[in-house]
């Protein structure tokens, strides 16, 4: 069975949920390399769409995401990420999950979920908030 990274040039949406409770955590895009590396490390690496390369979550936090299963959809051009976070954030703004907010109605986001941890305590001083 062959992945489908030619839709979204050379990128699959990788969902990530809590292995252990279902709860969708982040939302990140792997190429061949990043998924042939999570399944080979047990670490879940991402493409960075921004800086053009590859990054395994927790490499700069320590905020790990520990590969527990991969799964496909149907179309073979998304996977679904079960992991274990080590960790108490995944978020880079410091909340466990990077879905927070609440998109309500009016078009406002409110933020719905309790910050675990401060961004400056995962990056230091100076951290993107």
């Amino acid at each position: 069975m062959e992945l489908d990274f030619e839709k979204e040039n050379g990128l699959i949406p990788a969902i990530v949920q809590d292995a252990t409770n279902g709860e969708i955590l982040m939302l990140g895009f792997m190429n061949r390399e990043a998924l042939a590396k999570t399944q080979q490390t047990g670490f879940v690496t991402f493409f960075s769409r921004s800086r053009k390369k590859l990054w395994t979550k927790g490499e700069t936090s320590g905020q790990k995401l520990l590969l527990r299963e991969l799964r496909v959809d149907c179309d073979l051009d998304a996977v679904l990420v079960r992991a274990e976070l080590e960790g108490g954030a995944v978020c880079h703004e410091g909340y466990r999950s990077c879905f927070f907010r609440r998109l309500d109605r009016d078009g406002n986001a409110t933020v719905v979920d309790e910050r675990v941890i401060s961004p400056e305590e995962i990056y230091g001083k100076g951290a993107k908030q």
